[in-house]
């Protein structure tokens, strides 16, 4: 049996998303066993995380700075600006290394059954942005659910006033799927943004 603390970090670690209790003994044993190469700098990493930690004023992004390293980057280009629901969407698309604008996290998305309203979003400071000018181009990147889609659309509506273009991401095929095993509202998608060959 493990003592007290012992049990409160396999706690602790068994409500991250991904581990549950055994992954969670697991981890806990395999940083008790490499005490000095994993659990003393996860403890330093960690300490200097919570010590720094805060919310970009500008996008919503979580960093170490305020405003975060995204928006002060001058590489960026800030007339295309990329919203998404939440910072995990930024992350990946951040990881892809593909977009060279900036971001809005509106921290979730529309659901009239979880009783989330524009008012509990970022949605206001978003209108802000494009009001002040500047920008040419927003990126709708919400999830491919009903929620997403939902939110999507009230977006549209609430800046199609502005001088701006609002795409979405392509929705469809993912990339080496088999038809076979996709579900009908993906393949739905993709035959709607279907696009000629040649």
């Amino acid at each position: 049996m493990a003592s007290p603390e012992i049990e409160a970090l396999t706690q602790a670690l068994s409500r991250l998303p991904g581990l549950g209790p055994r992954s969670a003994r697991r981890a806990v044993l395999h940083l008790i066993k490499k005490r000095e190469t994993a659990l003393v700098p996860l403890l330093g990493a960690l300490e200097r995380v919570s010590e720094r930690l805060s919310t970009c004023s500008i996008c919503g992004n979580v960093d170490t700075s305020d405003p975060c390293a995204i928006c002060v980057d001058p590489r960026r280009d800030a007339r295309a600006l990329c919203v998404v629901e939440e910072v995990a969407d930024l992350w990946a698309l951040e990881r892809s290394r593909l977009f060279p604008g900036r971001f809005h996290v509106l921290g979730g998305r529309l659901s009239a059954l979880e009783g989330v309203r524009p008012e509990d979003l970022a949605i206001d400071r978003l209108v802000a942005r494009v009001a002040d000018g500047g920008v040419d181009e927003v990126v709708l990147a919400m999830n491919a659910t009903l929620e997403g889609q939902t939110t999507a659309h009230y977006l549209a509506e609430r800046i199609e006033a502005y001088p701006v273009r609002i795409t979405q991401l392509a929705h469809g095929l993912p990339v080496g799927g088999e038809l076979d095993y996709l579900d009908e509202g993906t393949l739905a998608q993709a035959l709607r943004a279907r696009r000629p060959v040649v």
